[in-house]
């Protein structure tokens, strides 16, 4: 009778822990899919320009006076500028994908497990603690060069200096390619969320059997 209780014992440890690693596996397989998506909408042409969710606006105080700026015919240099940093913003991002990959090959089982059950955002939250400073690091030289490339710190200094000839205008105080480098990343993770939500919400956004049989219930 021992024996029988023994073994009932191990095959239900068996099926616990068969579920986990199910529930691990699909978890890996649906921050895989929702990066991949992400990255894909993100790095085409127009990903952040074209996507009023993620669009790169003017900075600081010089976004709070754009109405102004183009009301004194900075029209052109606003829109210059906007598109230049979303472009810079979509270039970046398309360095994105080895920096998932590594960070979904290193995540634990108990971290996957604790994940599926959590909110419909908990995988994206989880991914950003662990994967924005390497992504941060590898976006800053991309984003740089690639405002270098279309003048953008030469458009922005001509802006402020409109700016700051404005009546009770304040000097604008900013690293530029940082800002929009921390754009990059808010956007392209507000993205990865969506995709996370979708997968766990939307069954016709499951593309697995395994995606279907973790999150289908």
């Amino acid at each position: 009778m021992q024996s029988v209780k023994a073994i009932g014992i191990v095959l239900a440890a068996a099926l616990i822990l068969g579920a986990a690693a199910d529930e691990a596996a699909a978890l890996k397989e649906a921050l895989s899919l929702a990066t991949q998506r992400a990255v894909s909408s993100t790095s085409k042409a127009g990903g952040f320009l074209d996507n009023p969710e993620i669009h790169i606006g003017l900075p600081g105080s010089l976004g709070k006076m754009e109405s102004a700026l183009r009301t004194v015919g900075m029209g052109g240099q606003v829109d210059q500028l906007e598109v230049a940093m979303n472009h810079a913003a979509e270039k970046a991002t398309s360095e994105a994908t080895p920096v998932f990959v590594d960070a979904i090959k290193g995540m634990s089982f108990q971290d996957a497990s604790a994940i599926v059950t959590g909110g419909n955002t908990a995988a994206t939250d989880y991914f950003q603690k662990t994967t924005s400073g390497t992504l941060r690091t590898r976006f800053r030289p991309i984003v740089e060069e690639a405002m270098q490339k279309v003048g953008v710190v030469q458009q922005y200094e001509q802006l402020v200096g409109r700016y700051k000839s404005m009546p009770f205008a304040s000097s604008p105080n900013l690293d530029l390619t940082s800002y929009v480098t921390d754009k990059t990343l808010s956007g392209l993770f507000t993205v990865v969320g969506e995709e996370e939500k979708k997968i766990r919400t939307n069954p016709a956004a499951r593309a697995t059997d395994l995606l279907k049989q973790v999150f289908g219930h």
